[in-house]
Parts: structure tokens; sequence; C-alpha cells
């Protein structure tokens, strides 16, 4: 932590950092030593990070990002604003753009210094899958109520508490035969601390950042069957996977209760890498690592033996 950060001291209001994103944020920014105040529908859930911070370095707001009146006081007093909301469930549209246009609005009525709005790889207005299409919309919206913000569009984030490698790591523990859907879908998961520091580095940057959208991904390109092969290697387990046709999955999608709904399905098929018509995450000064450079340790949990799997060798 130095006084020299650019935001050092700076309060800065994470909207929906309650969440797995919002965790690791939290750290970035508050080894920088900023003050945060995490804001979301259930501020209970944010106070496991109080133990992070110094006296008076982090609180948490009650907020609904649908609603104005209750963005603006999340927003009140911030140098600075992080949009991180997002659903794949209920109103997608009214969620994901009513509320990127209230945090905006409020950021650029707060006289806030900075803002990044986290939306992701796949935005297109045009997408068959409504997600993608209110991640474009948000997108507009913020860039019209706050035309300095920074636009981030990462890949699918992976880290050990998150809801990706994980999933897949409980399924690959649990079964000797697992379908795998969209098999050949090309991915390139980003670290999700890599993430939260290109959002740290743009905050504290606005003037070279701000006004502009980043496609950020991670060094390496895999397809879903190479990630389902590679947690069980690492997990020391023999599995059968079988490629799943496209139509077999998209029906799954379609039904009730699933783990994957259509618009995931949607997104998962046509692949999640970055376009390269936009800068990425290197122009925040930042080489991504690798998911390779952490898997065997994250999966000696699930191998049969955890630690004791194997012999010491020497």
């Amino acid at each position: 932590m130095s006084r020299r950060d650019p935001l050092y001291g700076k309060l800065v209001t994470i909207v929906g950092g309650s969440g797995f994103v919002g965790n690791h944020l939290a750290g970035a920014l508050l080894g920088r030593g900023a003050r945060i105040r995490v804001a979301s529908r259930h501020p209970e859930t944010a106070h496991h990070l109080k133990p992070l911070a110094q006296l008076g370095q982090i609180q948490a707001a009650r907020c609904d990002a649908t609603r104005p009146d209750s963005v603006a006081q999340a927003i009140a007093g911030a140098d600075a604003v992080v949009n991180l909301v997002g659903t794949f469930s209920g109103d997608v549209m009214g969620t994901i753009c009513g509320g990127a246009r209230n945090i905006a609005q409020a950021a650029a009525a707060a006289g806030c210094e900075a803002m990044v709005h986290v939306s992701a790889i796949g935005a297109d207005a045009s997408s068959p899958a409504g997600y993608a299409r209110a991640k474009a919309g948000s997108e507009a919206f913020v860039l019209d109520a706050f035309p300095q913000a920074t636009v981030l569009r990462p890949s699918v984030l992976f880290g050990e508490d998150d809801n990706f490698v994980q999933m897949f790591a409980r399924l690959i523990g649990a079964l000797p035969v697992l379908p795998v859907f969209a098999p050949h879908a090309p991915l390139q998961p980003l670290f999700v601390d890599d993430a939260a520091e290109a959002v740290a580095v743009a905050l504290g940057a606005p003037q070279t950042y701000g006004g502009k959208i980043y496609e950020i991904a991670g060094p390496e390109s895999i397809t879903m069957l190479d990630l389902n092969r590679r947690i069980a290697a690492s997990q020391r387990r023999d599995r059968t996977f079988i490629p799943l046709p496209d139509g077999v999955s998209a029906l799954f999608a379609m039904l009730p209760g699933t783990p994957m709904n259509t618009d995931q399905w949607t997104l998962l098929q046509a692949g999640n890498r970055p376009s390269g018509a936009l800068p990425g995450i290197d122009a925040f000064g930042i080489v991504p690592r690798p998911l390779g450079l952490f898997l065997d340790r994250w999966m000696t949990r699930y191998r049969r033996h955890g630690r004791f799997n194997e012999k010491l060798v020497g």
C-alpha cells in the first residue's frame, strides 16, 4: 500500500460488489489503499471482507440497482464507481441495462472522477441471447451518461472460489461418465485477480483508459472438452467424456431446473474469446496468468486421498 497510488484514500463504490468478482476486486482496491463501499441487494454477504481492511476502510450499503434513488444514495460522496451488476435470470434487460443507466447517471451527478463498467465478451445488440443484447445496451447507456467511463469486456473468469472451473471439478470428482456441452467451443478464460487488477488500473488513470472499450482475456485458448480433460488429469481421475450434439445441448438448456439456460448455451456455443478488434489486457500492463498455473493445486482436494494421493519422491 503506497500513498503515491492514485487510488489511495479514494472512496470507490462497487455496485453489485458482494459476489465472486466483487470479492476479488475489493481485495485489489484495499491493497492500493482505497476506501470501498460494497453496494448490493444483500450487503450482509460482504461482511467477510472486513478482515481485509483497515479500520474505516470498508463499508457495506444496501442498493437496488434498478432504483435510481437507491443507487444515488450508494454513490453519494464516492470518487469512483464500478458496475458489476449482471444476471442470467429474471428481468435481464431491466436489471443489466436499467441498472447500468442508473449507476452511470448517478456517478455523473455525483461528480465522480472515474467509472468502470464491467460488461462481457460477446456483448452484441444483434445477438440471439438476451444477455448479450442487454450487455451491449448497458455499454451504450453508460457511455452516454458517463462518456469517460472505461468499459471492460472480460472473458469467462476463473478462480479458486468460482462457479465455473469448480462446478466442473465437483462433477468430475463425483461421476465416472460426463456429457460435454459445446465440446469444441473455444474459451480464453481469465484469472479473476487479473481482471480485478485491470479494473483498479483503469480507475486510477481515467485520463488514459476512459471512454474506451477493452476485451480482456487470458493467455491460452482451450475448448470445453480440453478443459474437462485437464481438470480430470489434475484430479488424477480417469473419466469418460461424451461430446453432446448441439441439438441435444440446446434441448437440455430449455428444460427447467438445469444448470444452464438458453442464453448461457447460446453464448457457450459461440465461444468466449476476444474478437481482436479492440485493445486487450496488455493495455493495462498486465501479463495474464494461465489456468495451468493454479489447476493442480486447486484440484488437490478433489483427489481420492487429497494431499496424501501420492508418495513423495526422493
